[in-house]
């Protein structure tokens, strides 16, 4: 088994990258929906969370009204971090759990972790091996607000709200291109899906450790 962390940066591509891999044979966990469980209503996270920023980031069937609690936090680091600090433990967790039962399924497995706040979270210290997916920002701007309906204020908030991709290149193993069309993107997840699959069917204390960036 080989467990690789996939991230980027808001609407960089990474989800089509995801999957891609999929397309390949690889298993595919995704950050965001492990974190729509976590908090599910009735859930230690969520009451927390309610605890913490009030019966306004509900909606009328008791869930959590992301969007709200989005703007609620974004711009208020001190927030921002409460936040994490009651979502991220659960949602690492969660992560272990699946990740486990898949190999325990499939030992040779390629596992992806799709996670936009992977460097954020530490959680890139589980990882395997790192893939950063990369864009401009204008081209982030720009998906964002077609595909998210997103004001372009709220857009760069959201974009500056998480590390630079300057700063996520530097713990990449590999870098993608999210700009390219998926034509073009295709081949260059296949080759690296190869190389995965390879290393996923070699014992795990002989697969090549990657180096730790601080």
């Amino acid at each position: 088994m080989i467990l690789i962390g996939l991230t980027g940066g808001l609407a960089s591509g990474k989800t089509t990258v995801a999957g891609l891999f999929q397309e390949c044979g690889a298993f595919v966990i995704q950050a965001d929906q492990l974190a729509r469980t976590v908090v599910a209503p009735g859930k230690t996270a969520w009451k927390e969370i309610v605890n913490t920023f009030g019966p306004s980031v509900l909606q009328a069937d008791r869930t959590l009204d992301r969007v709200a609690l989005a703007k609620l936090v974004f711009h208020h680091p001190r927030k921002l971090s409460a936040l994490n600090r009651i979502v991220h433990p659960r949602v690492a967790r969660e992560q272990v759990r699946q990740t486990n039962a898949i190999a325990r399924r499939h030992p040779n497995a390629v596992i992806i972790y799709d996670a936009a706040l992977l460097i954020e979270a530490q959680a890139h210290e589980r990882m395997d091996r790192v893939i950063v997916v990369t864009a401009t920002q204008p081209i982030q701007l720009q998906r964002a607000r077609q595909r998210d309906g997103l004001p372009k204020k709220e857009a760069l908030g959201r974009i500056r709200g998480q590390l630079p991709l300057r700063t996520k290149r530097r713990f990449a193993d590999h870098i993608l291109d999210g700009t390219l069309p998926v034509t073009r993107l295709r081949p260059h997840v296949r080759q690296l899906y190869q190389e995965f699959l390879q290393e996923a069917a070699l014992p795990r204390r002989t697969q090549s450790s990657r180096p730790r960036h601080s």
